[in-house]
């Protein structure tokens, strides 16, 4: 079982994040979705297509109207802030190399 600080898919896995977000907010493994719509798309694309887009559009207006405070949180500890210093090297702590003559 996943919990809830670790995603159930990685980002780079997703194509537009639809399925993910509905897997997310209706706690089910998103493979299933993409399955099928992945059947369902050998036997009627152009409603895959529509269909895929109309839960788009459901999603993002779901996310602009209750956004998720636990992905705020994610996010804002993930982004480096004022509070947080970032360490810089130095030039003297830089490793010299050899140059070949």
């Amino acid at each position: 079982m996943t919990t809830a600080a670790q995603p159930l898919t990685a980002p780079k896995d997703n194509l537009l994040g639809i399925c993910n977000a509905l897997g997310e907010d209706f706690g089910f493994n998103p493979l299933w979705l993409r399955l099928a719509l992945g059947a369902a798309f050998v036997i009627q694309p152009v409603g895959v297509v529509v269909t895929y887009l109309a839960l788009g559009l459901v999603v993002l207006v779901s996310r602009i109207a209750f956004p998720n405070p636990r992905a705020a949180q994610h996010v804002a500890k993930e982004s480096p802030s004022a509070e947080q210093p970032v360490e810089v090297a130095n030039e003297a702590e830089q490793q010299v190399f050899a140059q070949a003559a």
